[in-house]
């Protein structure tokens, strides 16, 4: 199969850095063009990122291009064929043309080779399969243009036999379905994932969280990530129940708040309900340090947040900071089903925007002068001193401070006499 036509509104094939290695790679018996997301993207008029190239030269003769022209060559990936290349602090991943001799998942064995028409075979999906030379003419191999025009995610050859090559191609499936489909999934493609789905347990944690990360802030997710759970392709992920109706729900209260997409709490409300699904899905996932944090504060009593006053809420807001107390009550904003009054939820949501905690003003000298001596007697006042200050609505003048911290006194040596 073969199709072409000329990619108009592409100003990086005419000038800058991209044109720059097109430029040096063509010519004297070779050829370069832009493959994959970059093309894909640019057809479908929404920003590109990374710019790959492949070429029908070899590593070594990319090389010695680059060095003759000034330009540093870092050899990447250089047994696999890649090389990137450094233009003006833009990296380009530039790879020969390669044909598999030996197929068995992520570690085919591959040849070099000069046929534009077997490297696009070789790759996951018809719309990804796509190159586009220097003159601005896309390629075709493979019938990404119909699928491009259809917003369908299809794969290349037979669906089964591209997934056993790696099975990380049923993320990425539902994750470009997610980002660049419409409608429903490819059939052929679903019932190949669904078949293959044992062999997830095969991936590693870093290279699922990596698809899956992508997957939670596509525009798609709701629409996808129901697809993966009736197929059953969600409990292999993360190891228990997964919850599409919240999940769905924290989207909308995001775009509700105007807030950015974010993965990790998108991953809280799919698949968290207590603490230990946090660390489950942290440990499944191998999220950071931080990441595991903000699940875990997600998960902890979040609903002890529904039908809260503000009073309540602020003390909560002082208690979290403004991040968490967000995310958690998001959380139960997207858990709470029939109960989920938007007004009120999307005020308690800005409640850090409306109003600032103030510090807690009171100091271990006002107790050390009242008699307290320093040690641990002295944290346990002070931590007293600020729940009556909390449960006092933060007053801040010095008689209802003078008065807490005399309460807190007497309360404090009154259940702790010898």
């Amino acid at each position: 199969m073969s199709d072409a036509r000329v990619l108009d509104d592409a100003p990086w094939l005419r000038s800058g850095p991209a044109a720059r290695v097109l430029k040096l790679l063509n010519g004297n018996g070779e050829e370069a063009r832009v493959v994959g997301g970059a093309v894909r993207n640019a057809l479908l008029n929404i920003p590109i990122g990374d710019i790959d190239i492949a070429t029908t030269a070899l590593p070594t003769e990319v090389i010695r291009r680059a060095k003759a022209a000034g330009i540093k060559s870092v050899p990447t990936g250089i047994d696999h064929g890649t090389v990137t290349l450094v233009v003006d602090a833009h990296p380009f991943e530039i790879t020969t043309l390669r044909e598999d001799t030996e197929t068995f998942g992520r570690k085919a064995k591959v040849a070099f080779g000069r046929d534009w028409v077997v490297d696009a075979e070789r790759r996951d999906f018809t719309i990804n399969g796509l190159s586009v030379d220097a003159a601005g003419i896309v390629h075709d191999h493979v019938g990404g243009l119909d699928d491009i025009a259809a917003r369908r995610v299809r794969f290349i050859g037979d669906p089964d036999q591209r997934i056993s090559e790696d099975y990380l191609r049923i993320l990425r499936f539902f994750r470009i379905h997610a980002a660049f489909g419409a409608g429903e999934p490819d059939r052929a493609g679903y019932l190949a994932c669904i078949r293959s789905r044992a062999g997830l347990a095969s991936l590693s944690a870093e290279r699922m969280r990596m698809e899956m990360v992508k997957l939670m802030v596509a525009d798609g997710a709701a629409g996808a990530v129901i697809a993966m759970a009736d197929g059953g392709l969600l409990l292999p992920i993360f190891g228990g129940v997964a919850y599409t109706g919240p999940f769905a729900s924290m989207i909308a209260a995001e775009r509700a708040l105007g807030l950015k997409p974010d993965a990790v709490r998108r991953l809280g409300a799919l698949a968290v309900a207590v603490t230990e699904d946090a660390r489950r899905v942290a440990t499944r996932l191998r999220l950071s340090n931080a990441e595991t944090k903000v699940l875990d504060s997600m998960g902890h009593r979040w609903w002890r947040l529904a039908g809260m006053d503000e009073a309540i809420a602020r003390r909560r807001l002082y208690r979290l900071g403004a991040d968490r107390y967000r995310d958690r009550l998001m959380l139960a904003w997207a858990r709470a089903g029939d109960d989920a009054n938007s007004t009120r939820w999307r005020e308690l949501a800005v409640l850090p925007e409306r109003w600032t905690a103030p510090k807690f003003p009171l100091r271990a000298a006002d107790f050390t002068a009242r008699g307290i001596a320093e040690g641990p007697a002295l944290g346990q006042v002070l931590a007293l001193a600020e729940d009556a200050w909390l449960a006092a609505n933060f007053p801040l003048d010095k008689t209802a401070l003078d008065a807490i911290a005399d309460q807190t006194v007497t309360r404090f040596t009154r259940d702790h006499r010898p």
